[in-house]
Protein backbone atom coordinates (compact mmCIF):
# COMPACT_ATOMS: atom_id res chain seq x y z
CA UNK A 1 0.00 0.00 0.00
CA UNK A 2 2.70 2.38 1.25
CA UNK A 3 4.30 1.75 -2.11
CA UNK A 4 1.58 2.93 -4.19
CA UNK A 5 1.22 5.97 -2.10
CA UNK A 6 1.75 7.98 -5.18
CA UNK A 7 -0.99 6.17 -7.26
CA UNK A 8 -3.00 6.38 -4.33
CA UNK A 9 -2.93 9.98 -4.18
CA UNK A 10 -3.18 9.98 -8.00
CA UNK A 11 -6.97 8.80 -7.71
CA UNK A 12 -7.87 11.18 -4.61
CA UNK A 13 -6.72 14.17 -6.59
CA UNK A 14 -9.13 12.91 -9.81
CA UNK A 15 -11.77 12.39 -7.10
CA UNK A 16 -11.35 15.89 -5.83
CA UNK A 17 -11.28 17.24 -9.89
CA UNK A 18 -15.05 15.72 -9.85
CA UNK A 19 -16.33 17.66 -6.83
CA UNK A 20 -13.94 20.73 -7.89
CA UNK A 21 -15.92 20.66 -11.72
CA UNK A 22 -19.30 20.43 -10.66
CA UNK A 23 -18.84 22.84 -7.79
CA UNK A 24 -16.81 25.75 -10.40
CA UNK A 25 -19.55 24.98 -13.10
CA UNK A 26 -22.35 25.63 -11.08
CA UNK A 27 -20.31 29.08 -9.60
CA UNK A 28 -19.37 30.11 -12.98
CA UNK A 29 -22.68 30.12 -14.55
CA UNK A 30 -23.67 32.44 -11.78
CA UNK A 31 -20.51 34.87 -11.26
CA UNK A 32 -18.21 33.98 -14.49
CA UNK A 33 -15.19 32.40 -14.23
CA UNK A 34 -12.42 34.93 -14.01
CA UNK A 35 -14.06 35.71 -10.80
CA UNK A 36 -14.10 32.24 -9.65
CA UNK A 37 -10.71 31.79 -10.77
CA UNK A 38 -9.05 34.14 -8.39
CA UNK A 39 -11.47 33.71 -5.15
CA UNK A 40 -11.04 30.63 -5.35
CA UNK A 41 -7.47 30.59 -4.76
CA UNK A 42 -7.99 33.06 -2.15
CA UNK A 43 -10.18 31.18 -0.39
CA UNK A 44 -7.48 27.91 -0.66
CA UNK A 45 -4.62 30.10 0.66
CA UNK A 46 -7.02 30.84 3.46
CA UNK A 47 -7.34 27.07 4.12
CA UNK A 48 -3.87 26.26 3.44
CA UNK A 49 -2.02 28.83 5.58
CA UNK A 50 -4.35 27.34 8.34
CA UNK A 51 -3.49 23.86 7.72
CA UNK A 52 -0.21 24.26 7.69
CA UNK A 53 -0.33 26.68 10.96
CA UNK A 54 -1.46 23.57 12.52
CA UNK A 55 0.11 20.46 11.55
CA UNK A 56 3.50 22.25 10.73
CA UNK A 57 3.26 25.37 13.14
CA UNK A 58 4.16 27.52 9.68
CA UNK A 59 1.46 30.10 8.37
CA UNK A 60 3.83 31.35 5.89
CA UNK A 61 6.04 28.82 4.23
CA UNK A 62 9.13 30.60 5.22
CA UNK A 63 11.00 27.38 5.75
CA UNK A 64 11.28 27.14 1.85
CA UNK A 65 14.35 27.45 0.11
CA UNK A 66 15.27 30.01 -2.42
CA UNK A 67 14.95 27.06 -4.84
CA UNK A 68 11.58 25.99 -3.90
CA UNK A 69 10.21 29.68 -4.00
CA UNK A 70 11.61 29.93 -7.70
CA UNK A 71 10.30 27.03 -9.28
CA UNK A 72 7.07 26.39 -7.70
CA UNK A 73 5.90 29.83 -8.16
CA UNK A 74 6.82 29.48 -11.65
CA UNK A 75 4.77 26.37 -11.78
CA UNK A 76 1.59 28.31 -10.42
CA UNK A 77 2.35 31.01 -12.89
CA UNK A 78 2.16 27.73 -15.47
CA UNK A 79 -0.51 25.66 -14.71
CA UNK A 80 -3.19 28.28 -12.70
CA UNK A 81 -2.98 31.07 -14.91
CA UNK A 82 -1.45 30.40 -18.46
CA UNK A 83 -3.30 26.73 -18.47
CA UNK A 84 -6.35 27.92 -17.02
CA UNK A 85 -6.85 30.96 -18.99
CA UNK A 86 -5.50 29.27 -22.58
CA UNK A 87 -8.06 26.04 -21.73
CA UNK A 88 -10.95 28.52 -20.90
CA UNK A 89 -10.63 30.75 -23.83
CA UNK A 90 -10.28 27.72 -25.81
CA UNK A 91 -14.17 26.79 -24.33
CA UNK A 92 -15.53 29.63 -25.98
CA UNK A 93 -13.74 29.62 -29.39
CA UNK A 94 -14.24 25.79 -29.74
CA UNK A 95 -16.14 24.27 -27.61
CA UNK A 96 -16.21 21.71 -24.79
CA UNK A 97 -16.05 18.59 -26.43
CA UNK A 98 -12.94 19.48 -28.53
CA UNK A 99 -11.16 21.22 -25.86
CA UNK A 100 -11.73 18.08 -23.10
CA UNK A 101 -10.20 15.87 -26.65
CA UNK A 102 -7.16 17.96 -26.16
CA UNK A 103 -6.74 17.91 -23.13
CA UNK A 104 -6.33 14.21 -23.07
CA UNK A 105 -2.64 14.85 -24.06
CA UNK A 106 -2.20 16.19 -21.11
CA UNK A 107 -0.47 13.13 -19.55
CA UNK A 108 1.87 12.46 -22.47
CA UNK A 109 2.90 16.03 -22.64
CA UNK A 110 3.38 15.97 -18.99
CA UNK A 111 5.65 12.21 -19.34
CA UNK A 112 7.37 13.80 -22.04
CA UNK A 113 8.09 17.14 -19.84
CA UNK A 114 9.51 14.74 -16.98
CA UNK A 115 11.85 12.97 -19.22
CA UNK A 116 12.76 16.15 -20.55
CA UNK A 117 13.80 18.15 -17.07
CA UNK A 118 14.24 14.85 -14.80
CA UNK A 119 14.89 12.40 -16.94
CA UNK A 120 11.97 10.30 -15.89
CA UNK A 121 10.43 6.93 -17.78
CA UNK A 122 8.06 4.70 -18.37
CA UNK A 123 7.94 1.05 -18.34
CA UNK A 124 6.37 -0.44 -21.66
CA UNK A 125 3.09 -1.63 -19.23
CA UNK A 126 2.93 1.68 -18.33
CA UNK A 127 2.61 3.23 -21.82
CA UNK A 128 0.09 0.81 -22.62
CA UNK A 129 -2.15 2.01 -19.30
CA UNK A 130 -1.79 5.51 -20.42
CA UNK A 131 -3.32 4.92 -23.64
CA UNK A 132 -6.30 2.36 -22.19
CA UNK A 133 -7.07 4.98 -19.85
CA UNK A 134 -6.74 8.19 -22.40
CA UNK A 135 -8.75 6.16 -24.98
CA UNK A 136 -11.84 5.45 -23.10
CA UNK A 137 -11.67 8.71 -21.95
CA UNK A 138 -12.12 10.50 -25.22
CA UNK A 139 -14.69 7.83 -26.36
CA UNK A 140 -16.64 9.05 -23.28
CA UNK A 141 -16.34 12.88 -23.73
CA UNK A 142 -16.27 12.21 -27.56
CA UNK A 143 -19.87 10.35 -27.23
CA UNK A 144 -20.99 12.64 -24.67
CA UNK A 145 -21.04 15.88 -26.85
CA UNK A 146 -22.18 14.10 -29.89
CA UNK A 147 -25.36 13.24 -28.29
CA UNK A 148 -25.51 16.15 -27.25
CA UNK A 149 -25.45 18.28 -30.12
CA UNK A 150 -26.66 15.27 -32.67
CA UNK A 151 -24.14 16.69 -35.33
CA UNK A 152 -20.42 17.03 -35.59
CA UNK A 153 -18.37 20.03 -36.38
CA UNK A 154 -16.64 19.57 -39.72
CA UNK A 155 -12.99 19.22 -39.80
CA UNK A 156 -12.58 22.11 -41.94
CA UNK A 157 -15.31 24.38 -39.49
CA UNK A 158 -13.23 23.91 -36.61
CA UNK A 159 -11.00 27.11 -35.81
CA UNK A 160 -7.37 26.94 -36.01
CA UNK A 161 -6.86 29.64 -33.11
CA UNK A 162 -9.49 27.29 -30.74
CA UNK A 163 -6.73 24.32 -31.23
CA UNK A 164 -3.87 26.35 -30.52
CA UNK A 165 -5.65 27.78 -27.31
CA UNK A 166 -6.33 24.09 -26.41
CA UNK A 167 -3.20 22.93 -26.51
CA UNK A 168 -1.38 25.51 -24.92
CA UNK A 169 -3.76 25.10 -21.80
CA UNK A 170 -2.91 21.29 -21.99
CA UNK A 171 1.05 22.29 -22.28
CA UNK A 172 0.70 25.20 -19.54
CA UNK A 173 -1.47 22.47 -16.58
CA UNK A 174 1.39 19.62 -17.75
CA UNK A 175 4.61 21.53 -17.42
CA UNK A 176 3.43 23.39 -14.40
CA UNK A 177 2.68 19.88 -13.24
CA UNK A 178 6.22 18.56 -13.86
CA UNK A 179 7.54 22.29 -12.37
CA UNK A 180 5.69 21.49 -9.40
CA UNK A 181 7.84 18.17 -8.89
CA UNK A 182 11.45 20.12 -9.87
CA UNK A 183 10.68 22.90 -7.67
CA UNK A 184 9.02 20.91 -4.41
CA UNK A 185 11.83 17.91 -4.32
CA UNK A 186 11.19 17.01 -0.79
CA UNK A 187 9.23 20.02 0.67
CA UNK A 188 5.99 19.47 2.29
CA UNK A 189 3.17 19.08 -0.56
CA UNK A 190 0.37 21.55 0.92
CA UNK A 191 3.28 24.66 1.89
CA UNK A 192 4.52 23.84 -1.79
CA UNK A 193 0.68 24.32 -2.88
CA UNK A 194 0.46 27.50 -0.83
CA UNK A 195 3.36 28.87 -2.74
CA UNK A 196 1.73 28.27 -6.04
CA UNK A 197 -1.68 29.28 -4.80
CA UNK A 198 0.07 32.56 -3.86
CA UNK A 199 2.02 33.16 -7.20
CA UNK A 200 -1.32 32.06 -9.24
CA UNK A 201 -3.27 34.74 -7.71
CA UNK A 202 -1.14 37.24 -8.26
CA UNK A 203 -1.14 36.16 -11.94
CA UNK A 204 -4.60 36.45 -12.34
CA UNK A 205 -4.33 40.16 -10.13
CA UNK A 206 -2.35 40.92 -13.37
CA UNK A 207 -5.04 39.87 -15.73
CA UNK A 208 -8.33 40.87 -14.05
CA UNK A 209 -6.69 44.28 -13.81
CA UNK A 210 -5.67 44.17 -17.56
CA UNK A 211 -8.73 42.97 -18.58
CA UNK A 212 -10.44 45.72 -16.01
CA UNK A 213 -12.91 42.53 -14.63
CA UNK A 214 -12.66 43.71 -10.80
CA UNK A 215 -16.26 45.33 -10.70
CA UNK A 216 -16.90 41.50 -11.55
CA UNK A 217 -15.21 40.21 -9.04
CA UNK A 218 -17.09 42.55 -6.47
CA UNK A 219 -19.99 41.50 -7.74
CA UNK A 220 -19.00 37.73 -7.14
CA UNK A 221 -18.80 38.56 -2.97
CA UNK A 222 -22.42 39.39 -3.10
CA UNK A 223 -23.53 36.18 -4.44
CA UNK A 224 -24.07 34.10 -1.26
CA UNK A 225 -24.91 31.01 -3.06
CA UNK A 226 -21.87 31.20 -5.46
CA UNK A 227 -19.39 31.68 -2.64
CA UNK A 228 -20.59 28.46 -1.18
CA UNK A 229 -20.15 26.87 -4.58
CA UNK A 230 -16.27 28.35 -4.74
CA UNK A 231 -15.89 27.16 -0.87
CA UNK A 232 -16.62 23.40 -1.95
CA UNK A 233 -14.76 23.98 -5.12
CA UNK A 234 -11.36 25.40 -3.21
CA UNK A 235 -11.39 23.03 -0.35
CA UNK A 236 -11.42 19.97 -2.69
CA UNK A 237 -9.64 21.54 -5.96
CA UNK A 238 -6.62 23.76 -4.99
CA UNK A 239 -6.55 22.50 -1.16
CA UNK A 240 -6.78 19.18 -1.18
CA UNK A 241 -6.46 18.39 -4.78
CA UNK A 242 -3.55 19.92 -5.54
CA UNK A 243 -2.02 19.23 -2.65
CA UNK A 244 -2.81 15.76 -3.19
CA UNK A 245 -1.49 15.70 -6.69
CA UNK A 246 1.96 17.57 -5.69
CA UNK A 247 2.11 13.77 -2.85
CA UNK A 248 0.94 11.70 -6.20
CA UNK A 249 4.09 13.45 -8.59
CA UNK A 250 6.61 12.96 -5.31
CA UNK A 251 6.00 10.01 -5.11
CA UNK A 252 5.75 8.26 -8.48
CA UNK A 253 6.36 9.11 -12.29
CA UNK A 254 4.26 12.29 -13.62
CA UNK A 255 2.96 10.59 -16.60
CA UNK A 256 1.67 7.89 -13.97
CA UNK A 257 0.16 10.62 -12.07
CA UNK A 258 -1.27 12.76 -15.11
CA UNK A 259 -2.95 10.12 -16.32
CA UNK A 260 -4.73 8.72 -13.43
CA UNK A 261 -5.76 12.07 -12.39
CA UNK A 262 -6.93 12.64 -15.30
CA UNK A 263 -9.76 10.02 -15.46
CA UNK A 264 -12.19 12.67 -13.92
CA UNK A 265 -14.71 12.87 -17.30
CA UNK A 266 -15.07 8.62 -16.08
CA UNK A 267 -15.71 9.58 -11.67
CA UNK A 268 -18.12 12.56 -12.79
CA UNK A 269 -20.48 9.77 -14.68
CA UNK A 270 -22.04 8.00 -12.10
CA UNK A 271 -22.06 11.57 -9.77
CA UNK A 272 -24.36 13.58 -12.23
CA UNK A 273 -26.48 9.74 -12.68
CA UNK A 274 -26.98 10.82 -9.01
CA UNK A 275 -27.07 14.72 -9.28
CA UNK A 276 -28.75 15.44 -12.67
CA UNK A 277 -30.52 11.81 -12.87
CA UNK A 278 -28.65 11.76 -16.61
CA UNK A 279 -28.49 8.21 -18.39
CA UNK A 280 -25.40 6.69 -18.67
CA UNK A 281 -25.06 5.19 -22.39
CA UNK A 282 -22.99 1.72 -23.19
CA UNK A 283 -20.58 3.94 -25.20
CA UNK A 284 -19.84 6.22 -21.46
CA UNK A 285 -19.79 2.80 -19.90
CA UNK A 286 -17.10 0.90 -22.45
CA UNK A 287 -15.39 4.04 -22.09
CA UNK A 288 -15.47 3.80 -18.16
CA UNK A 289 -14.44 0.65 -17.95
CA UNK A 290 -11.62 0.64 -20.42
CA UNK A 291 -9.99 4.01 -18.72
CA UNK A 292 -10.52 1.95 -15.14
CA UNK A 293 -8.82 -0.81 -16.57
CA UNK A 294 -6.04 1.36 -17.89
CA UNK A 295 -5.27 2.70 -14.40
CA UNK A 296 -5.25 -1.17 -12.78
CA UNK A 297 -2.33 -1.48 -14.74
CA UNK A 298 -0.64 1.51 -13.24
CA UNK A 299 -1.71 -0.59 -9.47
CA UNK A 300 -0.82 -4.14 -10.57
CA UNK A 301 3.05 -3.78 -12.24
Amino acid sequence: MEARIGEFAALFTALCWTVTAISFESASRKVGSVPVNIIRLVMALVLLSLFSWARRGYFFPSDASAFNWFWLALSGLVGFVIGDLFLFKAFTVIGSRLSLLIMTLVPPIAAFVGWMLMGETLAPVHMAGMLLTLSGIALVIFHKHRERKKQLTPLEQIPIQGVVFALLGAAGQATGLVLSKFGMQEYDAFSATQIRVMAGIAGFAIVIHFFRKWLAVNRAFRHRRALLLMLLGATFGPFLGVSASLIAVQNTATGIASTIMSISPILILPATFLIYRHTISWKEFLGAVISVGGVALFFIF
